[in-house]
């Protein structure tokens, strides 16, 4: 026999309650059925950077920022630290090798891990939050801003030195003209993508028709027969081996610039294709 018919008005009370209830939870779910392909649609408009980074402009890029101050700067170092031009001859292979290999590491991890930041993404990944946290304060604040002093500042040697005699510009003079120069490389690339990209290319052209001058006159002087410092190549060579890690590091800032299109994969239309053909 069921008990319930004895339990009275409560039992009958409870029931309505226990159906109300369950009444209100069917009609919340209903509600949120209908609601959630809404805020998955909302969900997916994510902010995201925009791929205008072809094969050409990729290309213009690790140029440009491989052929820098430091092609025109590192040289003197290289010999002073060398002492002979067997050995500087040397310590540029080497230096091409090195940077080769990264590169082509890079060329890999770009394609495994197709995120902007590159070396931030890949600490992040293979070491963790701190550690990639600890290598952006660095690079952030230490790194980059240094880097990119040097090079504005031997930017603004170059160009004012034309219009001063022996002595040179003032160094008042070529810190202002750098930080014009930082203000407006920073304006270009917030302006537009594809602005900084037209830019990077004409300023690579220029740079690849000024080293093309430099390399056509040496061989031309070769022509010529000046051939004396080759053919004491070795003579005066320095062999400690602190001194000619030196010359590897004076070196390796001309090569420094393989590793920043990694810094921009998601800006790259397609980065699988891409580090492929590189």
């Amino acid at each position: 026999m069921d008990n319930s018919a004895f339990q009275g008005p409560a039992a009958s009370e409870d029931d309505g309650v226990r159906n109300r209830q369950l009444g209100a939870t069917l009609s919340t779910s209903s509600s949120a059925d209908l609601v959630s392909p809404q805020k998955e649609k909302a969900n997916e408009k994510t902010v995201l950077l925009k791929r205008k980074v072809g094969l050409l402009s990729g290309i213009s890029l690790i140029a440009g920022t491989m052929i820098g101050s430091g092609i025109f700067i590192s040289p003197v170092g290289v010999l002073s630290s060398t002492g002979s031009v067997g050995l500087s001859l040397v310590v540029w292979a080497g230096c091409g090798i090195i940077a080769m290999l990264g590169s082509l590491s890079y060329c890999e991890l770009g394609t495994m891990i197709p995120r902007s930041g590159g070396e931030y993404a890949y600490v992040m990944d293979g070491l963790g939050g701190v550690f990639a946290y600890l290598y952006a304060w660095v690079s952030v604040f230490v790194i980059r801003p240094s880097s990119m002093a040097i090079i504005c500042l031997t930017f603004a040697e170059y160009a004012l030195d034309p219009f001063y005699d022996a002595c040179g510009p003032p160094e008042l003079t070529k810190k202002c003209l750098a930080v014009v120069a930082i203000l407006l490389i920073t304006a270009v690339n917030c302006y537009s993508v594809k602005l900084a990209t037209r830019v990077q290319v004409i300023f690579t052209v220029a740079k690849l028709l000024a080293l093309g001058v430099i390399i056509v006159g040496g061989i031309y002087i070769l022509i010529e027969g000046q051939t004396g410092d080759i053919d004491t190549e070795f003579k005066g060579t320095i062999s400690n081996p602190s001194v000619i890690a030196l010359a590897f590091y004076d070196g390796l800032w001309a090569y420094d610039g393989w590793n920043n299109l990694n810094l921009v994969t998601e800006e790259i239309k397609d980065p699988q294709k891409f580090y492929q053909l590189l």
